[in-house]
């Protein structure tokens, strides 16, 4: 699979899973080492950097990006191995504050 391919099948995903949300594609000629996508939903925001898979070549300041913009808000590489975890991860993040899930309560 290529990494396009994969990309396209993870906004799918996304936009279903998130209705609603705005999907930007970042420029990493304008700002090397940028994320490949930012995800607005409601009032909150995440970054994605997207790999065909875990061992595919990380390319220089994306490990930066990736812990600078996690310590602002939500950011993470993610590949097919991981996806379910990523996914987990944003819709903790976009959960209006204060609320769990029910799964974590027991």
């Amino acid at each position: 699979m290529l990494e396009r391919d994969y990309q396209a099948h993870l906004i799918k995903v996304l936009r279903l899973r998130f209705p609603g949300c705005l999907i930007l594609k970042n420029d990493s000629s304008y700002l090397q080492g940028i994320l490949d996508l930012t995800i607005l939903y409601k009032d909150r925001w995440a970054m994605l950097e997207v790999k065909v898979s875990e061992k595919a070549r990380r390319q220089p300041n994306q490990e930066y990006y990736v812990r600078m913009l996690n310590e602002m808000s939500y950011a993470s590489f993610v590949y097919p191995e991981n996806e379910e975890e990523v996914l987990d991860g944003l819709q903790r993040t976009f959960e209006p504050r204060g609320l769990t899930r029910l799964s974590e309560r027991q």
